[in-house]
């Protein structure tokens, strides 16, 4: 059964003492969800009040502002933070923060509302959240994609989108009413709270999250087992919100994720659990940003490798592992985790990376995920040396039912 709301009692934000083995950002979890009474009241209120209706990618932001996953925002932001974490990767007051969480909307939309005002946050079936109007301001699209992206070009999906939303911001706190009627996954879909008290209720004082909006190839499997060494626990945590459309399918991922981790991972070690979040492509300070909302999940430890959340070559290999130098680990509160790229060598018969294999690169299998998927279209099985044979016929298996019904990868 889907989850409409809050699975545990709601929180108001910095009142509660948090689970879990890491100190929330900011040290304080704090969830924005409006209590039973008030949201009962703001559904009322929201039928009378200014509407706006939330894409996919902002109704994504407004559970993950709900559940306490952006601690410590409250709502989306204002002009400072929001000139702030372009030009320092910090909020006003100083805490790392990497990526804008902002309301885009038109200028016809701004200049029909004014600060004070309450504003009711839709999806395709209701009020979703309310927001509490306290600034208006607009931005520079071309300064927020060269800081943000590191481009300009439309040729990047982050990019891309930025360039189709309104060239306004609204800010300001949201109470949110319930979640989005797109939650899949219930039975991994948990909160902060909820991986948090998962953790301790498995004794697990380190925990490293690692972050994917792939399958996971044997290359992502030898650097969780190689990070399982030095933590307790392992919590793989794919990305379910928007992504590109070429990516595989979050329903088809998901299937991969169960299998590899029934049939080669220690269940008493390991965790699957959603991130709901939207993909930003936002390369290094996307990767920064997946750290910080880890924190917030429980995670002391987080798995950088080659080209997070990169796409095509707007990024170099190593500049998500670079940006974490920015900062001191006391001010960033989660320990990242670099590894070099890795692959399977025919030599060593085994997996490596170029720190501990002294061979040449043929006789290296080093797929990256756009020859996979076209390997999958052409019906060709990826190598057992790339990913486990399971998983193969899962992915076969999936893109062949998908081609059927008229879709793709």
């Amino acid at each position: 059964m889907i989850r409409t709301s809050p699975p545990l009692a709601r929180v108001e934000a910095g009142t509660a003492p948090f689970p879990g083995p890491s100190i929330p950002h900011g040290g304080r979890l704090a969830p924005n969800w409006a209590s039973p009474a008030e949201a009962a009241e703001l559904q009322l209120e929201l039928a009378r009040a200014p509407r706006i209706d939330l894409s996919g990618a902002l109704q994504s932001d407004i559970e993950m502002l709900a559940v306490g996953a952006y601690s410590p925002l409250s709502g989306f932001m204002g002009s400072r933070d929001f000139h702030s974490v372009l030009e320092q990767m910090r909020l006003s007051d100083g805490a790392v923060w990497s990526i804008p969480i902002v309301l885009p909307v038109s200028e016809e939309i701004a200049r029909s509302l004014q600060p004070g005002q309450r504003v009711g946050l839709w999806d395709e079936t209701g009020p979703l959240a309310a927001l509490d109007l306290e600034e208006i301001y607009p931005y520079e699209k071309s300064e927020y994609a060269r800081q943000v992206f590191r481009t300009t070009s439309d040729d990047h999906p982050g990019v891309a989108r930025l360039l189709t939303q309104g060239g306004f911001h609204l800010a300001g706190r949201v109470r949110v009413l319930r979640r989005p009627d797109t939650i899949r996954y219930p039975e991994y879909h948990l909160d902060p709270l909820e991986t948090r008290r998962a953790f301790d209720a498995r004794g697990w004082k380190t925990v490293v999250a690692f972050q994917t909006r792939n399958p996971i190839h044997r290359a992502h499997e030898f650097i969780q087992k190689c990070a399982l060494e030095i933590v307790d626990g392992l919590l793989v945590h794919p990305l379910v919100g928007e992504t590109k459309g070429d990516d595989i399918s979050a329903e088809l991922r998901m299937k991969c994720y169960e299998t590899l981790l029934a049939g080669y991972y220690r269940p008493e070690r390991t965790m699957l659990s959603v991130f709901p979040a939207t993909m930003r492509y936002a390369g290094p300070r996307e990767a920064l940003f997946h750290a910080i909302v880890r924190k917030n999940y429980g995670c002391t430890h987080f798995i950088v490798g080659r080209d997070h959340a990169g796409v095509g070559s707007f990024y170099g290999t190593y500049d998500a592992q670079e940006i974490f130098r920015e900062f001191t680990p006391r001010e960033l509160g989660i320990t990242p985790l670099p590894f070099e790229n890795t692959f399977f060598c025919r030599v060593c018969d085994g997996m490596a990376s170029r720190k501990s294999c002294p061979h040449p690169e043929e006789q290296r299998v080093n797929l990256s995920g756009t020859a996979v998927r076209e390997m999958l279209r052409r019906g060709e099985r990826p190598p057992k040396e790339f990913t486990r044979p399971e998983v193969a016929q899962v992915l076969v298996e999936g893109l062949a039912e998908s081609m059927k019904d008229g879709g793709g990868i």
